[in-house]
C-alpha cells in the first residue's frame, strides 16, 4: 500500500488517502453551452458540485468496469437466442452498413 497522506474533508475532518489511489483530473474543452447548462441544472437538482454530477453522469455512462468474458458471451448468445433462425447473408449485412450512406 502506498504511503499516506492527509487530506482535508469538506466538513473539516481529516481523512487519509494513499497516494497510489490518487484521483486523476481532467479538463473538458469546448464543451457546448447547451451542454453545460443542462449539467449545471442536474447539479442543482441533486445538490451537487458540478465535478461530482459530472462524475456522476460518466460513470452512468460508461458502467462499473468491464464485463467478464463469461458475461459477455452470455449476453452474445442470449441475444443470438433472441434472433431465432433467422441468418443474415453478407450482402444483406453489406446492405445494411451502407444504408443511409451517400
Amino acid at each position: 500500500m502506498g504511503r499516506q497522506k492527509p487530506e482535508w474533508i469538506h466538513n473539516g475532518c481529516i481523512a487519509a488517502r494513499s497516494l497510489a489511489a490518487m484521483a486523476k483530473t481532467i479538463t473538458l474543452k469546448n464543451l457546448p453551452d447547451l451542454l453545460h447548462a443542462r449539467l449545471a441544472a442536474a447539479a442543482k437538482r441533486h445538490r451537487r458540485s458540478l465535478n461530482n454530477e459530472a462524475i456522476v453522469c460518466l460513470e452512468a455512462g460508461l458502467g462499473h468496469g468491464p464485463l467478464a468474458v463469461e458475461q459477455q458471451l452470455a449476453e452474445i448468445r442470449a441475444l443470438r437466442n433472441s434472433l431465432g433462425q433467422h441468418s443474415f447473408d453478407p450482402a444483406e449485412i453489406d446492405a445494411f452498413k451502407r444504408e443511409g450512406r451517400p
